[in-house]
């Protein structure tokens, strides 16, 4: 699988030794935004860094586990009615001159945000190149759910993150790491039967293309 590295800036102690061990000086950027293009994904920085602030990552992440539709409408509903307490319980706090009312209310808040936010990522929803999460943005962007919504930045969001569960056309591959050719559905992930390898490890077979 192909990595590359990324770096959180909450982390980063600025001892700066990535700097000195990366060998294509992808980690030394104006910004501190490790450049995509000059990464080779050698994870040289990471193991170097004191703080952890750098994770080595996969460019294509693997397909989402599979959510039935009616635990998906479920997981929402529940989702939408922690919003809902979020938004109560802020309002509450807003209105109140009783600090000990508002500062419970904002934990309240808080609270409900966090529980919204797992529902979220149980429901198949936590990485944005899922079916699922394509098809919420595509959603919202029908009907937004307020005035304020950004709907121009979920339409770039939309264009520039591709869904990872339509590219499987299935076909035959062969494994670059242990050589077996095997065979997939379409809408079947490729990975090989013999030892799990995927993504640039596997090759697609010309034959078989559509």
């Amino acid at each position: 699988m192909k990595l590359r590295a990324v770096r959180n800036l909450r982390l980063c102690t600025k001892d700066c030794l990535c700097l000195y061990v990366c060998p294509t000086g992808a980690t030394d950027t104006e910004d501190s935004v490790i450049d995509a293009d000059k990464c080779t994904g050698c994870g040289m920085c990471a193991n170097a860094c004191p703080s952890g602030a750098i994770s080595m990552v996969p460019y294509d992440y693997p397909v989402q586990q599979k959510k039935t539709e009616s635990v998906k409408a479920a997981i929402l509903a529940l989702a939408k009615s922690k919003s809902d307490n979020e938004k109560a319980a802020l309002e509450a706090a807003e209105n109140s001159d009783k600090p000990g009312l508002k500062k419970l209310m904002k934990a309240i808040a808080k609270s409900e945000r966090l529980i919204a936010e797992d529902l979220m990522r149980e429901g198949g929803y936590m990485l944005p190149q899922s079916k699922n999460s394509h098809d919420l943005l595509k959603t919202l962007i029908a009907d937004p759910p307020s005035a304020s919504f950004p709907l121009d930045k979920a339409k770039e969001l939309l264009r520039l993150v591709k869904c990872n569960e339509e590219e499987h056309e299935g076909g035959r591959y062969r494994c670059s790491v242990c050589f077996t050719e095997f065979e997939t559905e379409k809408g079947e992930e490729a990975v090989c039967p013999m030892c799990r390898a995927q993504g640039d490890d596997l090759e697609r077979l010309k034959d078989y293309e559509n």
